[in-house]
């Protein structure tokens, strides 16, 4: 049982480093596509992804071409505040593809239209907030795929 986390263009290191962990954890995999907003050997990354980093199975890739090239066959869904679909209604399966976008805009507008039928969105329940901390947002949805995989 596993499950790809992926991040396109990750903008701040605390959260990358958390989610560097919480993939450890969870026995998954985290695909990191550049540009990143910081260097990989940032000391925020690593503090929070403690001295785990080195057990980590993750890969990188030159750009978001890069990343789709490599993965074609992958099936994947999207998440995004845009979504219109709940992530409850995800079909998780064993090496489904979790795609994440950047802290400061989410997913390029390209991905959104052109994966409407896979684009998810955790619910909110407060008109006062525009989206949740990214690390938090993949945080729920591993866990509910591996709560879904397990039963």
């Amino acid at each position: 049982m596993a499950l790809n986390i992926v991040l396109i263009e990750p903008e701040i290191p605390n959260n990358t480093g958390n989610i560097g962990r919480l993939a450890l954890a969870s026995g998954s995999t985290l695909h990191l596509v550049k540009p990143f907003g910081f260097e990989i050997d940032d000391k925020r990354l690593k503090r929070a992804g403690l001295d785990y980093w080195q057990h980590l199975d993750v890969i990188y890739y030159e750009n978001i071409n890069d990343f789709f090239k490599k993965n074609t066959k992958a099936k994947m869904v999207f998440l995004s505040s845009h979504g219109t679909q709940s992530h409850w209604d995800i079909q998780f399966e064993d090496n489904l593809f979790l795609v994440f976008g950047k802290e400061s805009v989410g997913l390029p507008k390209s991905l959104l239209e052109e994966h409407k039928s896979k684009l998810f969105k955790i619910p909110l329940y407060s008109d006062s907030i525009r989206s949740l901390n990214l690390a938090n947002a993949v945080s729920i949805i591993v866990y509910e795929g591996l709560r879904q995989l397990k039963t």
